[in-house]
Protein backbone atom coordinates (compact mmCIF):
# COMPACT_ATOMS: atom_id res chain seq x y z
CA UNK A 1 0.00 0.00 0.00
CA UNK A 2 2.47 2.26 0.80
CA UNK A 3 6.05 2.35 -0.75
CA UNK A 4 9.30 4.77 -0.21
CA UNK A 5 8.96 8.51 1.53
CA UNK A 6 10.62 11.48 1.09
CA UNK A 7 12.09 13.15 4.55
CA UNK A 8 12.80 16.77 3.62
CA UNK A 9 16.07 18.14 4.77
CA UNK A 10 16.50 21.97 5.23
CA UNK A 11 19.40 23.76 4.10
CA UNK A 12 21.14 26.80 4.29
CA UNK A 13 22.36 26.76 0.45
CA UNK A 14 20.24 24.83 -2.19
CA UNK A 15 22.99 24.54 -5.27
CA UNK A 16 25.33 23.34 -2.77
CA UNK A 17 23.34 20.74 -1.34
CA UNK A 18 21.99 19.90 -4.90
CA UNK A 19 25.80 19.48 -5.95
CA UNK A 20 26.69 17.32 -2.76
CA UNK A 21 23.90 14.61 -2.83
CA UNK A 22 24.28 14.30 -6.57
CA UNK A 23 27.84 14.87 -7.21
CA UNK A 24 29.35 13.72 -4.25
CA UNK A 25 27.05 11.62 -3.03
CA UNK A 26 26.14 10.04 -6.72
CA UNK A 27 21.86 10.47 -6.49
CA UNK A 28 19.88 11.16 -9.50
CA UNK A 29 18.30 14.44 -9.39
CA UNK A 30 14.72 13.87 -9.59
CA UNK A 31 13.13 17.64 -9.91
CA UNK A 32 14.24 21.22 -8.62
CA UNK A 33 11.55 24.41 -8.72
CA UNK A 34 14.29 27.06 -9.20
CA UNK A 35 15.64 28.23 -5.92
CA UNK A 36 12.49 27.18 -4.32
CA UNK A 37 13.76 23.46 -3.87
CA UNK A 38 14.39 19.94 -4.84
CA UNK A 39 13.95 16.21 -4.79
CA UNK A 40 16.92 13.65 -4.91
CA UNK A 41 16.29 9.80 -5.63
CA UNK A 42 17.80 7.84 -3.11
CA UNK A 43 16.76 4.08 -4.92
CA UNK A 44 14.03 2.29 -4.19
CA UNK A 45 11.01 4.88 -3.71
CA UNK A 46 13.26 6.99 -1.27
CA UNK A 47 12.96 10.33 -2.44
CA UNK A 48 14.74 13.66 -0.38
CA UNK A 49 13.53 16.55 -0.63
CA UNK A 50 15.64 19.65 -0.10
CA UNK A 51 14.01 22.96 1.31
CA UNK A 52 16.07 25.91 1.23
CA UNK A 53 15.75 28.97 4.66
CA UNK A 54 18.02 26.86 7.06
CA UNK A 55 20.40 28.42 9.34
CA UNK A 56 22.45 27.16 11.86
CA UNK A 57 22.53 23.27 12.86
CA UNK A 58 19.53 20.94 12.00
CA UNK A 59 16.08 22.12 13.46
CA UNK A 60 15.94 18.16 14.13
CA UNK A 61 17.40 15.42 15.15
CA UNK A 62 16.39 12.28 12.75
CA UNK A 63 19.09 10.71 10.77
CA UNK A 64 18.23 9.21 7.03
CA UNK A 65 19.74 5.48 6.48
CA UNK A 66 20.53 4.95 2.82
CA UNK A 67 20.81 1.01 1.90
CA UNK A 68 24.33 0.65 0.28
CA UNK A 69 24.75 -1.45 -3.06
CA UNK A 70 27.85 -2.25 -2.77
CA UNK A 71 30.08 -3.53 0.04
CA UNK A 72 30.12 -0.16 2.34
CA UNK A 73 33.76 -0.24 2.72
CA UNK A 74 33.87 0.58 -1.06
CA UNK A 75 30.76 3.21 -0.72
CA UNK A 76 33.10 4.53 1.97
CA UNK A 77 36.47 5.08 0.38
CA UNK A 78 34.18 6.62 -2.80
CA UNK A 79 32.91 8.97 -0.61
CA UNK A 80 35.66 9.96 1.09
CA UNK A 81 37.69 10.21 -2.64
CA UNK A 82 35.05 12.45 -3.64
CA UNK A 83 35.25 14.61 -0.45
CA UNK A 84 33.14 13.50 1.77
CA UNK A 85 34.34 13.27 5.78
CA UNK A 86 32.73 10.00 6.71
CA UNK A 87 33.18 7.70 9.92
CA UNK A 88 34.97 4.55 9.64
CA UNK A 89 32.11 1.74 9.54
CA UNK A 90 30.67 0.41 12.65
CA UNK A 91 30.03 -3.46 12.41
CA UNK A 92 27.41 -5.73 14.60
CA UNK A 93 25.58 -8.77 14.22
CA UNK A 94 26.86 -8.38 10.53
CA UNK A 95 25.48 -5.32 9.44
CA UNK A 96 27.79 -2.47 9.09
CA UNK A 97 26.79 1.71 9.22
CA UNK A 98 29.07 4.80 8.46
CA UNK A 99 27.95 8.49 9.30
CA UNK A 100 28.17 11.34 7.82
CA UNK A 101 26.19 14.61 7.34
CA UNK A 102 25.18 16.95 4.12
CA UNK A 103 26.50 20.34 4.22
CA UNK A 104 24.19 21.66 6.56
CA UNK A 105 24.76 18.73 9.23
CA UNK A 106 21.65 17.06 8.74
CA UNK A 107 22.99 13.27 9.65
CA UNK A 108 23.05 10.58 6.96
CA UNK A 109 23.97 6.83 7.42
CA UNK A 110 25.14 4.78 4.97
CA UNK A 111 24.05 0.96 5.39
CA UNK A 112 25.41 -2.33 4.64
CA UNK A 113 22.34 -4.66 6.32
CA UNK A 114 23.40 -8.61 7.27
CA UNK A 115 23.82 -11.10 4.79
Amino acid sequence: MIRGGMPTLHVSDLDRSVRFDTEASGLGLVFRAGGHGAQVDAGDGLQLGLHPGASGPPATTVSVGLIVTEPIDDVVATLRWRGVPIEDPSREGGRAIASLADPDGNPLDVYEPGR
